[in-house]
């Protein structure tokens, strides 16, 4: 509304209702002498000046259009079709209101269905819902999903130490009293394998992520070996999983996973600030009770006509929070159409193009920086477009040096989330990096060095 449009008599008769006099009795537990603050503002513009000085302002910001960006941990760089952008700009999907009347929102409801559909083929799993805030709310949610398929009786959830650090930050804020333990294996040597040896009883689910934070990859075969295993116990083995990679690799249905989640930020939808983002949640049909967030089912109106609504969750999962098995009531409808959109526009030969472009990069780069004194690439395990390059000086004087001096995002500092990684830095290589971006970042590289060959960053 452009105004108010209370007339005197009627804030009169508002301020009689509540007894008091004037308006400013309302504020009457604000020292008077700070009330109405004098502020130092700079004199007023034209429109025109206004915007002028916005552009400026804009054109000191750094952008991932005129800055080479290896940086990814969780947050990545792909090429958007333009009819991603075209669709979903749409005034029709704009609205944030749930589909709940199916008979004026068929179009939405059908956008919801065929993006779950391709969740599924994507991560081999049977149901899927529509969706979650970003990937570390949907790990939440997977650990909570575990809890009630336990029937509340498993008390444990075991994570990986490779899973993402914030993902499992988020899980253990969300689960804040609810009676669980969360628990994992803090020697990063250590292989999915050791995270059977912990689970027993008493644990309601596993949490592993393949490709992990590191950009390791997992085998099949000791996925499924993990699998059986934490089937063994009964628990559930939810895997986290980079949607890009399984156009690729082997999705986690195929080796045992019970609950597939994710951060589906890299399906359409740019890293835009750090949002909105995209959580997809996966499971196996026997669990769809038991999951969060917006589910959309096909059916069959009263004449045989092919229609979608809100399936296998009640009202009360969206409006009656008490009844619900979560506190999440908003679903990230346009970027989950986003991918969608994304999904259909590449396809399967598309999104393969996509991770074998990523593959075949981040190797590239990985072999230039290994050939550099001073530089070690870590482990030695397969990997997918993220690897850790162990560095001859401190990380992030490095990273300051390649943002100033060569326009270049570096890549993540391991050092804030795993000490022991403090010379670690976390290198991504998508498809939007070209040879010549790759040959640079290695050129800035061996400039730097290491303490060998000229003393240490400034």
């Amino acid at each position: 509304m452009p105004y108010i449009p209370n007339t005197d008599a009627d804030r009169a008769a508002m301020l009689a209702a509540i007894g008091v006099e004037r308006i400013e009795d309302l504020f009457h537990d604000v020292p008077e002498e700070v009330r109405f603050p004098m502020l130092e503002l700079p004199d007023p513009l034209s429109e025109l000046e206004i915007q002028q000085e916005l552009l400026m302002l804009s054109e000191v910001s750094i952008d991932l259009n005129h800055t080479a960006c290896f940086l990814g941990a969780g947050a990545y760089r792909h090429f958007i079709p333009s009819v991603v952008d075209q669709l979903i700009s749409r005034g029709e999907f704009y609205t944030a209101y749930t589909p709940y009347q199916p008979e004026i929102s068929q179009g939405t409801l059908q956008a919801i269905f065929e993006y779950q559909s391709m969740i599924c083929a994507l991560t081999g799993m049977e149901a899927a819902n529509a969706s979650h805030y970003d990937g570390a709310t949907a790990v939440a949610e997977a650990v909570i999903t575990a809890f009630n398929v336990g029937r509340r009786k498993r008390k444990k959830a075991i994570l990986s130490p490779m899973l993402h650090p914030q993902y499992r930050a988020v899980a253990r804020t969300y689960t804040q009293g609810m009676g669980l333990t969360l628990i994992g294996d803090d020697d990063l040597s250590n292989g999915v394998d050791a995270l059977a040896a912990l689970c027993d009883g008493d644990t309601a689910c596993v949490i592993v992520q393949n490709p992990d934070f590191l950009g390791q990859l997992y085998s099949p075969a000791e996925m499924q070996t993990l699998a059986d295993a934490v089937h063994g116990c009964g628990a559930l083995l939810v895997v986290a999983a980079d949607p890009i990679s399984l156009g690729l690799f082997a999705p986690p249905g195929d080796y045992g996973a019970d609950i597939v989640v994710g951060e589906g930020q890299p399906l359409g939808n740019p890293i835009s600030f750090g949002g909105p983002y995209l959580g997809f949640f996966a499971c196996r049909k026997r669990y769809v009770r038991s999951v969060a967030g917006r589910i959309v089912g096909e059916t069959v109106d009263t004449q045989g006509r092919r229609g979608f609504v809100l399936a296998l969750s009640t009202r009360e999962q969206h409006i009656r929070r008490e009844k619900a098995s979560s506190n999440i009531c908003t679903n990230q409808a346009l970027c989950a159409l986003a991918a969608g959109v994304y999904l259909a526009a590449m396809g399967k030969r598309g999104l393969r193009q996509v991770a074998e472009l990523c593959y075949h990069k981040a190797h590239y780069a990985a072999a230039e920086i290994a050939k550099l004194p001073g530089y070690e690439i870590m482990g030695d395990r397969p990997f997918f477009k993220e690897f850790v390059v162990r560095c001859p000086q401190p990380v992030d004087k490095m990273l300051r040096y390649l943002l100033d001096d060569w326009a270049i995002l570096g890549g993540y500092e391991l050092g804030r989330d795993y000490p022991e990684l403090d010379d670690g830095l976390l290198v991504c290589v998508t498809e939007m990096n070209s040879r010549e971006k790759i040959d640079e970042l290695v050129e800035a590289l061996a400039e730097l060095g290491g303490p060998r060959q000229g003393g240490e960053v400034s």
